[in-house]
């Protein structure tokens, strides 16, 4: 479904002697790596790792120096004439930003509808679509007309989600989709998400910093580490990791599980 080959990005240094400085930072360094249909790849990486960059790319908001992404075969957004393309949505980690405050549910469900409605070239029945949507993310037919600020954090997420579905995608990108939300809703939201990837056959990018989150909904992980893939593992042998950034963060999960402190370990975020 997706496969990223030999992807690098730098960026111009600020603050250079002057302003036709040329130096540059290198972020990604040769990343490549796969993802097949249904399958759901954590990117686990700590501050500073290159993360937030990798997924920019890989949903097209950021083109690399070097290195293709494809979507089931075709460069990304470069699909061959009169070929259905693979879509990518994206559910952001600030889910307040993300959403118009002036927007109903209705409305920020619109958006992604009417986006599909451009790309197939059809006539969809808002209202119903709307309805189906609401109730895949666990939530009722008059949550429509309800503005972003009387949500909860938990309900907007999901609204958030339902908005991301309403596209018809084939690949969904979580970027610290959940890191915002308490230990219990994040439970709850990753359930659904478990629930929504098996009923509509999607395959999901997973961002994160978390490596409870990544064991709880991922069946792949890739460490990033100073934007270099350190190791990729599949989660049911993640415990034959090798790399010394990896193994270290796995021990400190075990060492948080042992004194019986059930939240997720989070590295500081800062990127």
């Amino acid at each position: 479904m997706i496969r990223a080959e030999h992807i690098d990005v730098s960026f111009k240094k600020e603050n250079q002697a002057t302003i036709f400085g040329t130096e540059r930072q290198q972020i990604l360094h040769d990343v490549s790596f796969h993802v097949k249909k249904g399958e759901c790849l954590g990117i686990l990486g700590e501050s500073g790792s290159g993360k937030s960059t990798l997924g920019r790319v890989l949903c097209g908001l950021l083109k690399p120096d070097r290195g293709t992404v494809y979507l089931e075969g075709e460069q990304h957004f470069k699909g061959r004439k009169g070929k259905k393309k693979a879509v990518i949505s994206v559910v952001f980690q600030d889910y307040t930003t993300s959403a118009n405050p002036r927007f109903t549910v209705r409305g920020l469900i619109g958006e992604g509808l009417r986006a599909r409605e451009r790309r197939e070239g059809i006539r969809l029945d808002r209202e119903n679509e709307t309805d189906d949507l609401l109730s895949l993310v666990g939530l009722l037919p008059e949550y429509k007309e309800r503005l972003p600020h009387e949500l909860s954090g938990g309900q907007l997420q999901r609204v958030c989600i339902a908005r991301a579905l309403a596209v018809n995608p084939s690949v969904i990108l979580f970027d610290e989709a959940i890191s915002s939300l308490d230990a219990h809703t994040q439970v709850q939201i990753m359930d659904l998400l478990k629930e929504v990837q098996k009923q509509k056959e999607l395959t999901y990018l997973f961002i994160t910093h978390d490596l409870t989150s990544v064991t709880y909904l991922c069946s792949h992980v890739l460490f990033l580490y100073k934007g270099k893939v350190a190791e990729i593992q599949h989660v049911k042998t993640i415990g034959e990791i090798t790399h010394p950034y990896a193994r270290k963060l796995l021990h400190a999960i075990f060492d948080v599980e042992s004194m019986g402190q059930g939240e997720p370990l989070a590295i500081q975020e800062g990127e």
